[in-house]
């Protein structure tokens, strides 16, 4: 990560903390996607008497794909971009309502989508949080719609013109089964936008669009290993509100290949329903299940015009509306266990738009970064930096209810790797584990990030197998106490943004395992002339020359004589800027130079870094990585936070390393902001404030 790139990460997530502080992103109050402001826009369409076309994500090929959607595909040859008015006479945004019936699948491996948006069609106050209802193609219409969906962590508004791609005169991608409604196209094309391409929709998980739909929490059941009250766990759920979805294993052959029974392996149906009818006075416990195509329904037991039906009584059947060769289809439970993989559950959180009751849990969510010499730190299995993991520290006050299947809920999820599919980045395998605090330290402010200081802390909880998935999540039964969450991808040196969130059944505090950042000072500015021994003012005279002062352009030719002569130091050199920083920082009386005094207080600041790079240069390599640096500039009195950290790393490392020079140059830059800091705030309350032009003569000095 290079240093402008460091500083503008920063700077936004700064800026976005503060945001979130003020209630921007939440469900009320969504933030603006790409600064897009859909009012302002359509009234200005509608002033111009102009139909809308959306610069940032153009109706040309980048918006479809970069491999196989992309420019030069097959898939792509002869496609148009049209608006619904060109395709049909009469186009609605919705008739009759949203519903499941509304979705069938197009050219595209995003099944997993259409299973998510399906089930979003079962709870009204949801779907209507994510499709803006007032929207239509008469009324005030201008070519453009707006959608909202939840993305790592906040909610955005996410502003589309109507033009969808086609081929053949057909919508190339998602449908309605009505061809005069358009509501789902559009949405699948604002879920392009935000990852990037329609070709970035290709295969997932159907839980990625019900977390998007809903800002919900994931959980995730292997059938083989289903618990015994999985069928009440699903049930409940559903009542509750919660999304679901399920999927068949297979290898990368049998991609969407249908079995026997007329199922489809590695695609993704959504649940939409659990009910227990009766037969011959026992329960069988049925599941409503849809299939986004919108036909290929499972031919087994309980399916449409299976004789299962004759058994029941007419008043249940009915119930059920059973028959319909619209894609979704009934089977027994016992069936479901026996012919799908896993079962995806998505739970509503406090902050979910549904007037269904969720559980209340307490919610913590914080944003982190992998940052490859920093806080990369890898599994447990690289022991030399695991601790350097971005660390939380979480207290959990009371204990859980008996009747509830775990206290504490953790979820971490990789940001925005689909947007990067088409750089050729993927996934990374991640997962978190989870470590009990010694009870002598509960509630104490030491833990820190020295290793040291967690070195042999019992292990409570993992994740399990780290798993490359957007989100990994596990619920647990922890009693009360201090514990240490500790997210990380699998391999070390694997730079990544993330999103930790914690939900506990009662009440918890957690935050962050930092520094407050902090810098000692040791005052050397009482020595005099008469403090200084003969052989150091005999080398001063050497170095200055007849003006008795010591320009930057000399210290610069005496540090690079000097630091030769050092044995297992590795440096290409001080360089002029560097000195002139040290320079200005020592001269006190603004003469660009310094006399003798001024010259002995940086010599023993040179001598006291000097020994302190050796120190910490652990390997005895001639330079430290940037791991060593942060004890070292510890060690030299400056305890950094990991965002500053971040920054000091991309400033002073070279591809992680870090010779003495710039090790110097970055003890002398954070001392002369340090001083600057001090000077300016004169209350001592840790605060500055400044106008726009003392702020740029502080940056542009």
């Amino acid at each position: 990560m290079h240093e402008k790139e460091a500083m503008s990460g920063s700077l936004s997530i700064l800026a976005k903390n503060r945001a979130h502080a003020a209630g921007l992103g939440s469900s009320t109050n969504a933030v603006k996607y790409q600064n897009q402001d859909f009012e302002a826009l359509r009234n200005k369409c509608l002033t111009s008497n102009q139909l809308f076309c959306d610069p940032t994500f153009p109706a040309a090929p980048e918006s479809l794909g970069f491999r196989e959607l992309g420019p030069k595909s097959y898939y792509t040859r002869g496609v148009q971009w049209k608006r619904p008015k060109e395709l049909v006479s009469d186009p609605k945004f919705i008739i009759g309502g949203a519903t499941r019936m509304d979705i069938c699948q197009g050219n595209i491996g995003d099944c997993w989508l259409l299973a998510a948006i399906a089930s979003l069609t079962l709870n009204g106050d949801i779907l209507a949080h994510v499709i803006y209802p007032d929207q239509s193609f008469s009324k005030d219409y201008a070519g453009i719609f707006h959608f909202r969906l939840w993305q790592y962590g906040q909610w955005v508004e996410v502003v589309i013109d109507d033009l969808l791609p086609v081929k053949n005169g057909k919508l190339m991608f998602v449908q309605s089964v009505d061809q005069n409604e358009f509501w789902s196209a559009l949405l699948e094309k604002a879920y392009a936008k935000v990852n990037g391409s329609y070709e970035a929709l290709k295969g997932g998980q159907a839980i990625e669009g019900f977390e998007d739909f809903t800002g919900g929490i994931a959980e995730n059941y292997k059938l083989s290993e289903a618990p015994p009250n999985l069928y009440n766990i699903m049930k409940q759920a559903l009542r509750r509100g919660s999304l679901l979805s399920t999927f068949i294993y297979g290898n990368f052959n049998e991609m969407e290949a249908k079995t026997e029974d007329k199922l489809v392996k590695l695609h993704a149906y959504s649940i939409t329903a659990a009910e227990e009818v009766h037969v011959d006075g026992n329960v069988v416990q049925l599941l409503r299940i849809r299939n986004p195509w919108g036909n290929t329904e499972w031919n087994g037991a309980w399916s449409d015009n299976s004789e299962e039906w004759n058994l029941i009584l007419p008043l249940e059947k009915a119930r059920l509306n059973y028959c319909a060769e619209d894609g979704e289809f009934w089977m027994a439970y016992s069936d479901f266990k026996e012919q799908y993989s896993e079962v995806e559950i998505c739970n509503l959180t406090p902050d979910a738009a549904s007037r269904v009751s969720a559980t209340q849990w307490t919610h913590h969510q914080f944003e982190g970064s992998w940052t490859i010499g920093c806080t990369a730190g890898g599994s447990e299995n690289n022991t030399d930096t695991f601790w350097k993991n971005p660390l939380y520290r979480i207290t959990l006050l009371e204990e859980g209810d008996d009747t509830v299947d775990g206290n504490i809920l953790v979820a971490l999820m990789q940001k925005n790797r689909r947007s990067l599919h088409k750089e050729g980045q993927g996934l990374y395998q991640i997962g978190f584990s989870i470590y009990k605090v010694p009870e002598e330290l509960y509630g104490t402010q030491c833990l820190q990030w020295k290793d040291e200081v967690y070195l042999g802390l019992p292990c409570s909880e993992r994740s399990g197998i780290f798993r490359s998935q957007r989100e990994v999540s596990a619920r647990y039964r922890l009693p009360p106490g201090d514990y240490i969450i500790v997210p990380s991808t699998l391999e070390a040196e694997q730079e990544a943004n993330f999103i930790l969130r914690v939900f506990t059944e009662k009440q918890s505090d957690i935050k962050d395992v930092d520094n407050e950042v902090s810098f000692v000072l040791n005052d050397e500015r009482e020595i005099t002339a008469q403090d200084i021994d003969d052989s150091f003012k005999n080398l001063f005279a050497q170095i200055s020359g007849q003006d008795k002062v010591v320009s930057a352009d000399e210290l610069r030719g005496f540090l690079n004589i000097y630091i030769t002569r050092i044995q297992g130091l590795k440096t290409d050199g001080f360089t002029l800027e560097t000195c002139r920083y040290m320079v200005d920082l020592f001269d006190d009386d603004g003469s660009a130079c310094l006399d003798l005094v001024e010259f002995q207080i940086l010599w023993n600041k040179i001598k006291n870094w000097l020994d302190i790079f050796l120190k910490f240069d652990l390997d005895k390599s001639g330079n430290m990585n940037s791991y060593e640096m942060r004890l070292a500039l510890e060690a030299a009195g400056f305890t950094p936070n990991n965002m500053v950290n971040q920054l000091l790393v991309a400033r002073y490392a070279n591809n992680g390393v870090v010779d003495f020079n710039n090790f110097v140059s970055c003890l002398v830059k954070l001392e002369t902001n340090l001083k600057t800091f001090k000077q300016l705030d004169r209350d001592g309350t840790g605060y500055v404030k400044l106008n726009l032009a003392e702020w740029l003569q502080l940056t542009c000095g």
